[in-house]
């Protein structure tokens, strides 16, 4: 599948997400979306005209101005990417980002629909409520997935919405937008083409890279750059 027919099938798959969230998990709906390249090519043509795609924030930790900058690139569908975020996250940020040493950045992958859905979700409540959406997120992971059902995944991700603050109302506006959708889906391939994004959880740092849930690897990097 091209860059441009992914794109579109992703954004496709959230607008069916979307229905679920908006009607409570109730769409009789509940099959994989898949597109022909036609039907793709149909959707490119009929959108050359619409309004220009919202900018997406990076979603950062700690001082900008921090000597070594680390990039994670992970998937809310990914165990890996949970284990590592429930487990060796923590470490990085009270060790490295909350002194100063590293300014953080994570940037979403998208392999499947239930991760872009998430993806809508944590960003709903802004820069300032993200990484605390993350978090429940992943801690919940196992449950809001459970056995891959479109419907509870719908469910389970608009329960943790609440608990984090956001009301029904919101979430419903957060999960229609589709030119967010199809922003991020364009922002995630952008990113995955320049860095060489092939499987996560994968970690930028500087001219190197760490491969997977390897929290002692990680730090051994930083420690290097830091000079220690």
């Amino acid at each position: 599948m091209n860059r441009n027919i992914l794109i579109i099938a992703l954004v496709a798959i959230v607008g069916l997400g979307g229905a679920f969230f908006a009607f409570g998990g109730k769409s009789s709906e509940t099959t994989e979306v898949s597109m022909t390249s036609e039907a793709a090519a149909s959707t490119v043509a009929d959108d050359a005209d619409a309004p220009a795609l919202p900018a997406i924030a990076e979603m950062t930790l700690g001082n900008p101005d921090a000597p070594v900058k680390v990039t994670e690139y992970a998937s809310y569908t990914c165990s890996h990417c949970g284990t590592f975020h429930n487990e060796g996250f923590k470490e990085l940020k009270a060790n490295y980002i909350d002194t100063g040493k590293v300014h953080f950045t994570y940037r979403e992958v998208y392999f499947d629909r239930a991760a872009l859905w998430a993806s809508m979700v944590a960003r709903c409540g802004g820069e300032e409520k993200f990484f605390g959406i993350s978090d429940l997120i992943y801690k919940g992971q196992r449950e809001w997935m459970g056995s891959g059902d479109p419907v509870q995944m719908a469910d389970g991700l608009r329960k943790i919405a609440r608990v984090a603050g956001l009301s029904s109302e919101t979430i419903d506006v957060c999960l229609a937008d589709q030119g967010k959708a199809q922003a991020l889906a364009e922002w995630f391939q952008a990113n995955a083409d320049a860095d060489g994004i092939e499987s996560t959880p994968s970690f930028i740092i500087g001219d190197d890279r760490v491969i997977g849930n390897n929290y002692a690897k990680l730090r051994e990097v930083i420690e290097a750059q830091l000079g220690n």
